[in-house]
């Protein structure tokens, strides 16, 4: 069994800061990308930044870029999401994923928290 859990959600006033941080336990042999994504009210899903594992190579959604910053520690299993000069439309429940592989050779699955709340408003 795989758990990612995050945290860090809270009500921020506009120009504020927040950090999510998520960490994955459980059975795990190996994780590879690590990613945030988010949900808006009435709006699909959407990737907002992304770190592989090797070479910690990033990629962010156009909205964030030059805002918020992916991070992630391997000794912990965990990512973290610093997010500045926060806005309105930054408002979403925000998504921890994890592909990893829970034993040598098995296969790469996506795994997901189950959010947190951040809400940007005066």
């Amino acid at each position: 069994q795989v758990q990612l859990v995050e945290s860090g959600g809270d009500l921020v006033e506009p120009g504020g800061s927040l950090r999510l941080s998520c960490a994955a336990s459980g059975s795990i042999f190996s994780i590879g990308a690590m990613a945030w994504y988010r949900q808006a009210p009435g709006k699909e899903r959407e990737l907002v930044a992304i770190m592989s594992s090797r070479i910690s190579s990033t990629n962010y959604a156009d909205s964030v870029k030059g805002r918020f910053t992916i991070s992630r520690d391997n000794n912990k299993n965990a990512v973290y999401l610093q997010m500045n000069s926060l806005k309105p439309e930054d408002t979403a429940v925000y998504y921890c994923n994890a592909a990893l592989r829970q034993y040598f050779g098995g296969p790469l699955r996506d795994y997901w928290g189950q959010g947190t709340l951040v809400t940007v408003s005066s």
